[in-house]
């Protein structure tokens, strides 16, 4: 069977965190939903264990996953499967890091965002040279919005030289040439998230090679499309995967856009894609092409 990647979204949608742009801020979950999210995950897991796939796994929860055990016992799980090319997880890196230890450190990867309103930069910082010094493969990024100009700066002083440093657009904000030029210091792939790609028609590897799976199992071909593939628990959903255009109109997230085929974002993060992790080293030099 050709490669698979999943993009895992349980139920989860509680966070320790109270960023003023994310609607899941401070959201608390019951102990029944989260004994329903740890089944999910667990039975997601198991389902990864036996697939006769070769894949790669990113777990993209509303919230934050791995201050809850069962997220960290997954990444560590299925980092040791034969079967698995990558897991990685979106995290703000305020869960221990001690589980680490555990896992196999050439498949599991983190995607982490720094949030300044809600850890010291000194904090974070020191936890990212604890990751590069375990060899954890990670990079990270933060949200551009324009009174985090300076903080940006001074994170990509204090981070170690070799760690990527991502700016995702904030969302809803138009920016300038003027505007935009202290993130392209920052991140020379920054114009991927400034502007919202037409995406209409145009071909794009989900539902072919990469799928969005819930909870409960239901297979779409990626977070923003709605309609239904099928099921992964009863194998429904494999005679749904082929080549095929995307339905809307643009797509204006890194996790939907990386895999529109026109970008060539495959390039640009060849051997990084799920952690978001250029294939060039930090600072320019990596492959792009236009964008649009």
């Amino acid at each position: 069977m050709a490669p698979l990647t999943i993009l895992y979204r349980g139920p989860l949608s509680s966070c320790d965190y109270d960023c003023a742009y994310c609607p899941f801020a401070k959201r608390r979950d019951t102990p029944t939903q989260l004994r329903e999210d740890r089944a999910a995950l667990e039975r997601f897991t198991t389902w990864v264990t036996d697939a006769p796939d070769q894949l790669s796994v990113l777990f993209t929860p509303w919230g934050e996953g791995l201050v809850r055990s069962w997220y960290r016992r997954a990444m560590v799980t299925l980092s040791h499967l034969p079967h698995l090319d990558r897991v990685a997880i979106q995290t703000n890196l305020s869960c221990r890091l001690t589980w680490l230890t555990e896992a196999d450190l050439s498949t599991l990867a983190l995607w982490v965002t720094y949030h300044p309103t809600q850890v010291s930069r000194e904090r974070f910082v020191a936890r990212c040279r604890e990751l590069a010094e375990m060899g954890v493969r990670f990079s990270v990024g933060i949200v551009g919005l324009p009174e985090h100009v300076e903080e940006a700066r001074r994170l990509r002083d204090a981070l170690p030289p070799e760690i990527y440093l991502w700016v995702n657009a904030a969302e809803g904000h138009v920016y300038t040439d003027e505007d935009a030029a202290p993130w392209h210091d920052l991140d020379p792939l920054f114009s991927y998230s400034r502007h919202p790609h037409h995406s209409l028609g145009r071909p794009c590897r989900t539902g072919e090679s990469v799928i969005s799976v819930a909870g409960d199992g239901t297979v779409r071909r990626c977070h923003f499309v709605p309609q239904i593939l099928g099921n992964l628990y009863d194998n429904s959903f494999r005679s749904a995967l082929r080549p095929r255009g995307c339905p809307l109109a643009v797509c204006d997230c890194h996790i939907g856009y990386v895999h529109l085929e026109p970008l060539g974002l495959y390039d640009v993060y060849a051997g990084g894609v799920l952690e978001r992790i250029p294939h060039a080293p930090p600072g320019g030099t990596a492959r792009t092409r236009s964008v649009g």
